[in-house]
């Protein structure tokens, strides 16, 4: 797989072909379809391996890469497109190994290696003058969570002489509790440190979104199960973060029915869904832990979505305004489709992996207290609140008599949210393959 990728690479620089770039990621992702999930770390050599969290996260990542390089497919016409090329697939290795790394500092190399692509699409690619702010909020937020983790680490490494994560076993204290958990609560992100998302996401291109809606997020999440293999003892303290995700998800909620930037209204969504991802892998129960997973392969696709679908909207009036972007459905009545079906899947209706997902996490925080019922009620109300109206002010209405359309939608653009969303719906018809690891 390895030196697949790194074969790909090089071909980029010597060929402009996006067509068969994306087979070739298509290619790499049922090669690794086809290899078997197994329940337990396989596939050991050389401080790497995978499990079924491990195995859905990569297949989630070459989902999304594909995605974001077909809805990028207008670079291509204009300018850097190899340079781009490249960088998505800089990204993807240490996405790759990020994953399926079973080593403790190797994965903290790769995940902090990841914000290095993820930045320069930003700066590259982005669209205001403003992404260079965006940019520095991206790096310092996560770099100064991540600071004490490397220390911690080094730690570790002295009193247990491995980082192999089933071997690390020491006198755990408050401060390395939180020098492990905070950079994965910061990158996921949590209430309160989550300031750098909305910027971030609107200051991005459409790849950039979709990575960091679709695949980024999921970095943290991935890391919170992987420290709690050797943190057993300190689940008493993860009471705060569950009451502050709680607390959190409501209020971000209610922010979202204020946002008049359609990106914006969808990644201060992201937040609060990860709030709920958050609050049930902190509960570290059988239905915390396996509806969070479910709940990040879900939110991953219906996240990337919603950001492919405002994109199609911005390539056609230049404009990411709720006022403006109106009336849809006179002009793409197809596309509203993809609107619906993907606004509805946002806010967690059937048959999709976010339903599943908010069962499980609903069901998990109600056996760790019946007070949680307040803020799950409240904040599974809002997101139906802020789907439908974000639904609804961009299809209905009358159109900005401003805007000048020439385009109604080219194939590939149905197909791109055709793949998001079939995935999403589909995956619930099997959904006992996410329960192999628990």
């Amino acid at each position: 797989m390895m030196k697949f990728i790194l074969m790909i690479l090089f071909l980029t620089l010597l060929l402009n072909f996006w067509w068969i770039y994306m087979l070739s990621i298509i290619f790499m992702f049922m090669l690794f379809l086809l290899k078997n999930i197994n329940k337990y770390y396989s596939m050991m050599s050389y401080g790497y391996g995978s499990d079924v969290l491990s195995y859905w996260m990569i297949m989630l990542t070459f989902w999304i890469v594909f995605l974001m390089i077909m809805a990028s497919y207008k670079i291509k016409s204009n300018y850097n497109s190899n340079e781009f090329l490249i960088t998505v697939t800089f990204l993807l290795l240490f996405l790759f190994l990020a994953f399926s790394s079973s080593n403790l500092f190797l994965f903290y190399l790769y995940f902090e290696s990841s914000m290095i692509p993820t930045l320069f699409l930003i700066f590259g690619w982005g669209y205001q003058p403003e992404r260079l702010m965006a940019g520095m909020y991206l790096i310092f937020y996560t770099l100064f969570a991540s600071l004490p983790m490397l220390i911690c680490i080094f730690y570790l490494y002295n009193t247990n002489y491995s980082l192999f994560y089933f071997l690390i076993y020491s006198n755990f204290n408050i401060y390395m509790y939180l020098s492990l958990t905070l950079a994965f609560l910061v990158k996921m992100p949590m209430f309160f440190v989550h300031y750098w998302l909305p910027k971030a996401h609107v200051e991005a291109p459409v790849s950039g979104s979709m990575i960091l809606a679709g695949v980024l997020l999921k970095l943290g999440g991935y890391g919170l199960y992987r420290v709690f293999f050797f943190m057993k003892f300190y689940i008493p303290f993860n009471l705060l973060w569950i009451v502050i995700s709680l607390y959190g998800m409501v209020i971000i909620s209610l922010l979202c029915l204020c946002q008049v930037d359609i990106k914006s209204m969808i990644a201060y969504s992201s937040v609060a869904h990860m709030g709920l991802v958050i609050s049930g892998l902190m509960t570290c129960n059988y239905y915390g832990l396996w509806g969070s997973m479910v709940m990040m392969l879900g939110h991953g696709l219906c996240s990337s979505g919603l950001f492919a679908l405002a994109n199609l909207m911005y390539e056609r009036s230049h404009s990411r305004s709720i006022f403006i972007n109106k009336g849809f459905l006179t002009f793409m009545p197809t596309m509203t489709m993809m609107w619906f079906l993907m606004s509805i899947n946002n806010m967690s209706s059937p048959p999709s992996l976010n339903l599943l997902g908010e069962i499980m996490l609903i069901n998990s925080l109600m056996s760790w207290s019946n007070i949680s019922w307040i803020f799950l009620a409240l904040s599974s109300f809002l997101s139906c609140c802020y789907s439908i109206y974000l639904y609804s002010t961009t299809q209905h209405g009358s159109f900005y008599s401003g805007l000048k359309f020439q385009c109604y939608g080219v194939m590939r653009e149905f197909v791109l949210i055709l793949f998001h969303w079939f995935p999403l719906n589909f995956l619930f018809l099997k959904s006992d393959i996410f329960s192999l690891w628990l």
